[in-house]
């Protein structure tokens, strides 16, 4: 097959919902392209998100009743989506949620069962893409740079806002990529304080003003020391960053303001950094945090001094991610590579996924 029609799925940190992305992958003379049919974003609802925002601290019992929960979810998401766009789907490419992350340890635990998901909407589904790789010594993450390299490699640098940032770039002929640190996680955690699940149109940040003494702390965490690979999960934010955050005494908007000034600080220290060797290059920003003026403002005034900055259409800004996960399974079931070691420090490159329902 050199066709496919798949869907990608994808949870984020930021827990905005379920991104969903129904692609076309061709291939021609060994270069892929996508095209993408229809793309949703699927609200949890409200008893679902409060146990997903405390997947990290269940019990081993109320952990695996959540993953089959949310994979029974996830099916049911699945279903209205193909019965909304009347798209024939090959297969289902899952990223879950990830309630669990300490490669270290060598734990990673995306939530979403595939048989739950299976036996909900009768598709076959492909998921668990991380544990292979944490198998292999690696991080398990990022994993959207096969994406980068294969359909995005006009752009220098992939920058994906999420719950946490990350980037993807060729260095010396090969791929690397790592989570630079925060993104959303912080700021919706700073909104929830006052009973809002996000900063709508940045209007916390923009009344607050940087704290100085704030940013130094901030920007004095370990984690950006560390060379890459290197990854973070909610575990860091809530043992590191959040802590900072909580003791530190200022206004809950200039804590606001402050946390966008330090995460477009950190970005553009790694991205000026790398520049040094490049020409004029392109930065390709996607994610939610683009959609957010205040952080667009700060980053963008920051990266223009090094780069072109691009910002695409509202679709790939949103859906990014589903896409690649969607390219990352149908790569799984041709068996090709779809997890670089040259990004995650694995032993090796590896085709990862587990394959649930192709023989039913």
């Amino acid at each position: 097959m050199n066709s496919f029609c798949v869907l990608g799925l994808m949870s984020g940190t930021s827990l905005d919902g379920l991104d969903i992305a129904a692609v076309e992958f061709t291939n021609t003379n060994d270069s892929w392209q996508y095209k993408l049919k229809a793309t949703e974003t699927v609200s949890y609802p409200k008893p679902l998100l409060n146990r997903l925002r405390i997947a990290v601290e269940l019990t081993i019992e109320e952990h695996q009743i959540l993953d089959v929960d949310f994979g029974q979810f996830i099916g049911e998401a699945v279903n209205d989506f193909k019965t909304k766009h009347l798209i024939d789907i090959d297969f289902v490419c899952s990223h879950g949620h990830t309630s669990h992350h300490k490669p270290q340890q060598g734990v990673t635990q995306q939530l979403g069962d595939a048989k739950a998901i299976y036996q909900k909407c009768k598709i076959p589904v492909i998921n668990n893409f991380r544990a292979l790789d944490v198998a292999l010594g690696g991080q398990g993450a990022p994993l959207v740079p096969i994406g980068d390299q294969l359909l995005f490699a006009e752009y220098d640098f992939c920058l994906n806002l999420g719950g946490i940032s990350n980037i993807s770039y060729v260095s010396e002929g090969h791929r690397i990529a790592f989570d630079i640190g925060m993104a959303n996680m912080p700021l919706n955690y700073l909104a929830g304080k006052l009973q809002k699940e996000y900063d709508k149109d940045g209007e916390i940040a923009f009344t607050g003003k940087v704290n100085a003494d704030l940013f130094a702390l901030l920007n004095e965490l370990d984690y950006y020391a560390l060379n890459p690979p290197k990854s973070l999960g909610i575990e860091w934010f809530k043992s590191h960053f959040r802590p900072v955050l909580d003791a530190f005494d200022c206004s809950l908007e200039d804590k606001m303001s402050t946390v966008i000034e330090h995460n477009s600080y950190q970005i553009f220290k790694v991205i000026s950094e790398i520049c040094e060797t490049k020409t004029a290059p392109k930065v390709l920003i996607t994610g939610g945090g683009i959609k957010n003026p205040a952080f667009k403002l700060s980053l963008t005034k920051h990266l223009e001094r090094c780069a072109e900055v691009i910002i695409p259409n509202k679709e790939l800004v949103d859906y990014k991610e589903a896409l690649i996960f969607a390219f990352m399974g149908v790569l799984r079931f041709k068996g090709a590579r779809n997890v670089l070691a040259s990004v995650t420090g694995a032993k090796r490159n590896s085709s990862s996924g587990d394959l649930y329902g192709f023989n039913s």
